[in-house]
């Protein structure tokens, strides 16, 4: 199910080459092709692991809810790649399944709550150009998280759409790594036409 990219891969050489091969087919079961792709430059490459590992520790945000703003993100843009992943990593993670594999049609689908359709319309009115976001929303939002996890939140989104708009750019699409581990299919996105400026 691997794509074809639009810059090619390059092999991943040396012993740090080898540990992130080793590390990502422990945790994914292949090496991601984005990490292939950017592997021709190594300065690229150390900022995203660098920033993965910083973002990962952050806390003040629901972990669930910003994958859903995440994927969000992804079905927006058209990021096969971040939305395989993203399904993966709800199972690995032990998040909501059936949640995570609704995202491409969350106007629709009964599945979520409030607050949830909240940070994805908020990921999506951020992913606009331009971007889209109300005052009534952020207001929401900052009533239901406070300021620390609606910063938190924010920053998520513009680092997801920083993955998904170079991901998409590369010709990355679905890795297969939900398929591989059996998920259902993800949902397809409805009709409905999305708000624009």
């Amino acid at each position: 199910m691997a794509s074809t990219t639009r810059i090619p891969k390059a092999e991943l050489t040396g012993i740090y080459g080898a540990l992130v091969k080793r590390i990502s087919r422990k945790m994914l079961g292949d090496v991601p092709e984005p990490v292939e792709v950017a592997w021709h430059n190594r300065k690229v490459v150390n900022l995203s692991f660098s920033l993965s590992r910083k973002v990962e520790k952050w806390d003040r945000c629901d972990k669930s809810l910003k994958s859903l703003a995440h994927m969000a993100v992804a079905s927006l843009v058209g990021c096969g790649f971040c939305l395989d992943l993203g399904y993966f990593q709800a199972k690995n993670e032990g998040l909501d399944l059936a949640k995570a594999r609704e995202v491409p049609r969350w106007r629709t689908s009964e599945v979520f709550t409030p607050l949830e359709r909240d940070a994805m319309e908020y990921a999506e009115a951020m992913t606009q150009t331009p971007p889209t976001v109300t005052d009534e929303l952020s207001a929401r939002l900052l009533e239901a998280l406070g300021p620390a996890a609606l910063v938190e939140l924010t920053s998520f989104i513009g680092l997801a759409n920083f993955a998904t708009r170079s991901n998409v750019a590369w010709g990355m699409g679905s890795q297969g790594f939900s398929a591989a581990c059996g998920l259902e299919p993800l949902a397809r996105p409805s009709r409905e036409l999305r708000p624009t400026a």
